[in-house]
């Protein structure tokens, strides 16, 4: 089937990373099915994501479908771009809706990339994981596939200006083995099991990371378990929850005066 709007659309995100000097490392892209359906389960530290994890995909010559939030695809810029790359929208409120969409991918082979924390993690440590992707995995019959990402966070994540100029960061992308799942399985097991695997890799590429902070004020971007500046996952937790409740609030008022 043509791609007539991925493909381009991956052709000129690599000529926006060569401007920007981003120095990839991929690992384990032979870990990605050359066919069939899998669920790949990506960690979340930046705005960016998504665009680098589909790149491990591409020595098997396949293309992630992604789960994205409805507000991307209402986006008069954004929207005809997700729809034309055959991504997913989730509907926080509806959210049957687009677990039987990505079933559907799943079950037509498609490989579909999930973001089981929800939420960017300002910590850079991984959060809770919700139970979805294994769900979906379980229910299609197809395997999951862990990836971690570390670098992107300097690009661009929360509470930290963009840089999208030629900042030359490394960002490094890991695929880990596939994880088998059955509808007999206790899906909140393989959960934790899932993440406690994507722990241990993320640990190992930020070990192997070849960028230290410049100084105390370049600590940022590095969690506080390896002595940088970034919230503690109990400090992050506190501020998620902040803004859940600022973004409650503003919904509150629009419903009240529309």
């Amino acid at each position: 089937m043509a791609e007539l709007v991925y493909r381009p659309v991956i052709g000129l995100a690599r000529v926006v990373f060569a401007a920007q000097g981003l120095r990839f490392t991929v690992e384990g892209s032979d870990n990605v099915p050359r066919v069939g359906g899998a669920v790949l389960v990506i960690n979340h530290i930046g705005y960016m994501d998504f665009t680098y994890a589909g790149l491990a995909a591409v020595p098997a010559h396949r293309l992630v479908r992604f789960m994205a939030k409805k507000e991307v695809f209402d986006h008069k810029v954004s929207g005809p771009l997700m729809r034309g790359m055959k991504h997913i929208a989730v509907d926080r409120d509806a959210g049957s809706a687009s677990f039987r969409d990505a079933l559907a991918a799943l079950k037509a082979g498609e490989i579909v990339g999930v973001f089981p924390e929800a939420t960017i993690s300002r910590s850079f440590e991984l959060k809770e994981f919700k139970a979805g992707a294994v769900r979906m995995a379980a229910a299609a019959r197809v395997p999951l596939l862990p990836m971690v990402i570390w670098g992107s966070q300097r690009v661009w994540t929360k509470d930290h200006p963009k840089r999208l100029g030629r900042t030359r960061t490394p960002i490094t992308v890991r695929v880990g083995e596939p994880l088998p799942v059955t509808s007999r399985d206790d899906h909140i097991a393989v959960t934790e099991d899932l993440r406690q695997r994507m722990t241990a890799m993320l640990h190992e590429v930020q070990d192997a990371y070849p960028d230290k902070p410049e100084g105390p004020a370049d600590g940022w971007w590095l969690p506080a378990r390896l002595g940088g500046s970034a919230p503690t996952p109990e400090e992050a937790a506190r501020l998620d929850e902040q803004e859940r409740l600022e973004r409650a609030r503003r919904r509150a008022e629009r419903d009240a005066t529309s």
